[in-house]
């Protein structure tokens, strides 16, 4: 049985846990808010490229012939690119992440293809390599504030590898920001781009009320290219690409911070109802030692009488 001496020794070490978990939480949520204001400042531009690219892909007449916009026959090789943190105690944030990408994996390897995997942050690339995959590029070092040079490292190399046809498509698996409290798993194609998501997604500012009968020779003469839809198409693909994966890291930078923010949160929560039960039996063991003393004092009475 513990004893006083040994209740005060962890209500000690609790409290000093508690010091340093409100701490990351400060950090954390003041890290989150230049992380929210980011986000805020980029997904309109990063919605205005995904709309520009869509509109310039319906509008084209052709594909243009380069090698970053050709589909391929037949997908033998997926890239998949995980998005993570390098660091840990950010409750499921990283764990999520890697049962997902895990998840798609077995999906494709069921259907087919070869899995290539590609890793932003330490926790992906570390779960990847303990469960013995090999990881074809890793990215790390820049998680907690991402810059667009890394994104444009990362675009270049999945590019590279899409065009020398060492796969076939890649998608990518990433935190997707809501609130300090929930952050969902997305996942998105972004190469060939005639599979990519964006051609599915649904206009919202009010270009497609003319009604659900509206066709695409319509819809290209709203518009105006100089020059050719074509070649805008072409200039766009590798800007596209880019600041999608900048918008998945900015995302998932301001996921990790909400989701450390909350799980040191309630890490600290706990801590105080871990120091108050702990206090409790502390002064129930200080009770019965009191007792047992008493006791003894009145045996020692009894018997000098």
């Amino acid at each position: 049985m513990a004893t006083q001496k040994d209740i005060k020794h962890r209500i000690g070490s609790v409290k000093n846990i508690q010091k340093i978990t409100r701490a990351m939480e400060m950090v954390s949520a003041a890290r989150l808010r230049r992380a929210e204001q980011r986000i805020e400042h980029l997904r309109p531009y990063a919605d205005g490229i995904r709309k520009m690219t869509r509109r310039a892909a319906e509008a084209a007449e052709r594909i243009p012939n380069l090698p970053v916009l050709q589909e391929r026959e037949k997908a033998n090789r997926v890239g998949i690119l995980l998005v993570t943190s390098d660091r840990g105690l950010a409750g499921a944030f990283n764990s999520q992440i890697n049962r997902a990408g895990n998840n798609r994996a077995r999906e494709l390897q069921a259907e087919g293809p070869e899995v290539v995997w590609y890793a932003s942050g330490r926790r992906g690339v570390s779960s990847l390599e303990f469960r013995g995959h090999d990881v074809a590029a890793a990215y790390t070092g820049f998680t907690d504030r991402p810059a667009y040079a890394d994104a444009r490292n990362i675009a270049g190399d999945v590019t590279a590898a899409y065009v020398d046809g060492d796969i076939d498509r890649l998608e990518i698996i990433y935190n997707h920001y809501v609130s300090p409290i929930s952050q969902t798993v997305s996942h998105e194609t972004l190469l060939p781009l005639q599979q990519a998501d964006i051609l599915g997604d649904e206009e919202d500012d009010g270009e497609r009320q003319r009604g659900d009968g509206e066709d695409a020779g319509h819809r290209r003469g709203l518009w105006i290219y100089e020059p050719d839809p074509e070649e805008i198409l072409a200039r766009l693909v590798p800007d596209y690409v880019e600041i999608s994966i900048y918008r998945a890291l900015l995302e998932s930078t301001a996921s990790e911070h909400g989701a450390r923010m909350t799980a040191m949160r309630n890490a600290s929560e706990n801590a105080s109802e871990l120091i108050e039960d702990l206090t409790l039996e502390m002064n129930r063991e200080r009770q019965a030692e009191i007792t047992q003393e008493i006791m003894e004092v009145v045996a020692g009475a009894e018997g000098l009488r």
